[in-house]
């Protein structure tokens, strides 16, 4: 059944196995018996997402479980479905259609301009849940469009997933944890979350265990960025870590200082929680490039009502810098700039990536969400506004002496090397086209440079200035909310160059991975 341009054995090759583990000897017994309940609700919620990422992909999983090509399954289970992002969405099983952008959130011959009409017939109501994070939009019997919540949509799935989490809740030491987990399992059956969203931001930091689990990213809906996808986290709490990075978690002292008009400045930003981890398991919207980190909730009435949270995966960053950053800096920056490339700039970056989310406008003048207005664009964007906004703080932060074992210098390199990175998954993800779009800017203001060999630099007297001006930019565009204007800067930026096509093929011909692949003990 494989089709594409890549050998099966060779699109496995470009995620090297990376196994994740933590150490579990001081779990309380509590704690280490709900760890098996909070799996399985985990198996469950990749279950939901394996229907959410496409209407045929439950049928084609047990296709290719029937046809034992454990290859092909294993790539399948990667991607959580049958397209490659890295490559455009490419197939890699035969007979599979174009990835459809609406995912299974929509009827798949309904088009933007019919959805949008639709909505206006809509009372505010009805309105907001066409709109909504948490339900389905279907059409009914006369062809007419209706919304379906997600308790109902995926009844046969929540209801089993949130059983397995009320087991957990009666194991688990720690009073909030628990109260969340029942909460959370309440909110799969009447698909109200914010109060278990509350409950999640509110789990205490003495809790052993860190679980997230819940429909929370947007990126699976590539036509809207409106409706959630489900994902879950099993995490063991890294207590001394944590203690060393609460000084970043200061929003307003970056907000202040950012380089727009004070009318696009947040006045009153909450001070966001961060807690580092080590992942014992994932599922659901979890697919390959595997997360680092992650900022929620991003439903704004929760942010609203009680912040968010910064979780920071250590042993993913760790695997991804040794296996993947590492080789790419060695082969793509100027050598005498090597020395720049440090495991402490990439990940206090990431860091500070996901403490940026929160920065910024998140609504127009007007107050209508930014997501709204960007659609399709906002994942890109707010990716790329969060990774330029992190290089702007980190500045500010070595000033203030506040970060004081990673130079200026250090970021700005580290960044660049981690930039090809990021490129490599694709300039239709979010991530890689919010990364072009950041590389080519900066190399159009002089922050960057390209060598005559075809090695990158950082121009360290225009880097700075440049960085500033992107930040600015970008920031305005997401205030101002103008669809036209990111559609124009998108088109402008938001594409790899010759330049960049010469270093991503050196990249792939010397055999460097994309990214790790989880692999869990804990299952075995």
């Amino acid at each position: 059944m494989f089709v594409g341009s890549l050998p099966i054995d060779k699109r496995l090759e470009r995620y090297t196995p990376y196994e994740f583990t933590a150490d579990l000897s001081e779990l309380k017994e509590g704690d280490r018996a709900a760890i098996k309940p909070l799996v399985q609700a985990a198996k469950i919620i990749d279950k939901i997402y394996i229907r959410q990422a496409w209407a045929g992909n439950e049928q084609l999983k047990k296709k290719l479980e029937e046809l034992g090509d454990e290859k092909l399954l294993t790539l399948f289970n990667m991607y959580k479905g049958p397209w490659a992002k890295e490559d455009d969405n490419a197939p890699f099983v035969k007979g599979v259609p174009a990835r459809p952008e609406g995912a299974n959130y929509y009827p798949e011959d309904m088009t933007t301009q019919e959805f949008e009409k639709w909505v206006e017939t809509l009372g505010p109501k009805e309105r907001k849940e066409a709109k909504g994070y948490y339900s389905v939009v279907r059409r009914d019997k006369s062809d007419t469009l209706h919304t379906i919540p997600y308790s109902e949509e995926y009844k046969d799935l929540l209801e089993s997933a949130a059983r397995h989490l009320k087991e957990a809740a009666e194991l688990v030491v720690d009073e909030s944890l628990k109260k969340f987990l029942t909460s959370r399992a309440d909110a799969f059956a009447s698909n109200d979350y914010l109060d278990s969203e509350v409950d999640w931001l509110h789990i205490s930091k003495d809790s052993a265990l860190e679980i997230t689990i819940g429909p929370y990213e947007n990126y699976t809906d590539e036509l809207f960025a409106l409706r959630a996808a489900y994902e879950s986290y099993v995490h063991v709490r890294d207590f001394y870590s944590s203690k060393l990075l609460e000084k970043f978690s200061d929003l307003q002292f970056v907000e202040d200082k950012l380089p727009i008009p004070d009318k696009y400045k947040n006045k009153e930003l909450v001070a966001a929680p961060i807690v580092v981890v080590n992942q014992l398991y994932a599922g659901g919207d979890v697919a390959v490039p595997t997360t680092a980190a992650y900022n929620l909730p991003n439903d704004e009435e929760a942010i609203k009502r009680a912040g968010s949270k910064l979780v920071l995966i250590k042993n993913a960053q760790e695997g991804k810098f040794k296996h993947v950053l590492t080789p790419i800096a060695k082969l793509v920056i100027a050598e005498d700039q090597q020395k720049y490339v440090v495991s402490r700039a990439f990940t206090t970056h990431v860091l500070l990536h996901e403490v940026s989310h929160s920065n910024g406008p998140h609504h127009t003048q007007e107050g209508d969400t930014v997501r709204s207005h960007l659609q399709e664009l906002h994942s890109a964007f707010e990716e790329a506004k969060a990774d330029i906004a992190a290089l702007f703080a980190a500045s500010i932060f070595v000033e203030k002496g506040t970060i004081d074992d990673v130079s200026k210098e250090e970021f700005w390199v580290t960044f660049l090397a981690s930039a090809f990175r990021s490129i490599r998954f694709g300039i239709q993800e979010a991530h890689g086209k919010g990364q072009a779009m950041q590389l080519n800017y900066l190399l159009e203001k002089g922050g960057f440079e390209i060598d005559s060999d075809g090695r990158y630099r950082v121009n360290f007297d225009h880097i700075e200035q440049a960085v500033s001006d992107l930040t600015h930019d970008i920031l305005i565009l997401q205030g101002e909310g103008i669809k036209s204007k990111v559609v124009d800067f998108a088109n402008k930026y938001a594409k790899n160059h010759p330049e960049t096509k010469r270093t991503l093929d050196a990249i792939e011909e010397a055999g460097i991975p994309i990214d790790i692949r989880p692999l869990y003990p804990i299952d075995a």
